[in-house]
C-alpha cells in the first residue's frame, strides 16, 4: 500500500480539486486542477507569474492551451520563439516539445493534459539534461 505523499503521485489514482505548483516551486506556475489522473487525463487552470524559470523542458504529456488572460513567449531549445496572447484557439505542446515559457505579467491558462509517460526531460542553462519521473524526481 502506498503512504501520504506517495499516494498522490501515483498514476493511477485521480485527484481533485487541488492546487500545486505546477513544474516544481522554480517554474512560477500554480496550476489550479479539476482533476489530475495521470494515466488518463488532467483539467486545470494555470497562473503564470512574470518571467520563467531558466530550465528548458519537455513534458510527459501532450497538451491543449488556450490563453485566456495575458501574454506569454514560448522558447524552444533551438533558440525559436513564438508569442501567445489570449485566444480561442488553442495551442498544442507535444510531450517532446522541448521549451520555456516566459510570462509578461501575470498570465492565465486553460489545459487539457492527455496521459502521462513515465519520463521526461530538463536541460539547466548548463547544458546538463536531467530526466524526470512522477513527482518531479530524478532518475
Amino acid at each position: 500500500m502506498l503512504s501520504g505523499t506517495r499516494l498522490f503521485l501515483h498514476k493511477y489514482l485521480p485527484r481533485f480539486f487541488y492546487k500545486k505548483f505546477d513544474g516544481g516551486k522554480e517554474s512560477g506556475v500554480t496550476g489550479y486542477f479539476l482533476i489530475e489522473w495521470k494515466k488518463v487525463f488532467s483539467i486545470g487552470l494555470l497562473h503564470f507569474k512574470d518571467g520563467s524559470r531558466e530550465s528548458y523542458h519537455s513534458h510527459a504529456f501532450n497538451a491543449l492551451s488556450w490563453f485566456v488572460k495575458g501574454h506569454v513567449t514560448e522558447e524552444k531549445l533551438d533558440g525559436t520563439r513564438k508569442d501567445f496572447y489570449a485566444s480561442i484557439v488553442p495551442k498544442f505542446t507535444p510531450r517532446t516539445n522541448c521549451h520555456r515559457v516566459i510570462s509578461h505579467g501575470e498570465t492565465w491558462c486553460f489545459t487539457l493534459r492527455g496521459p502521462w509517460e513515465d519520463i521526461w526531460n530538463e536541460v539547466t542553462p548548463e547544458g546538463e539534461q536531467i530526466v524526470l519521473t512522477h513527482g518531479r524526481q530524478k532518475i
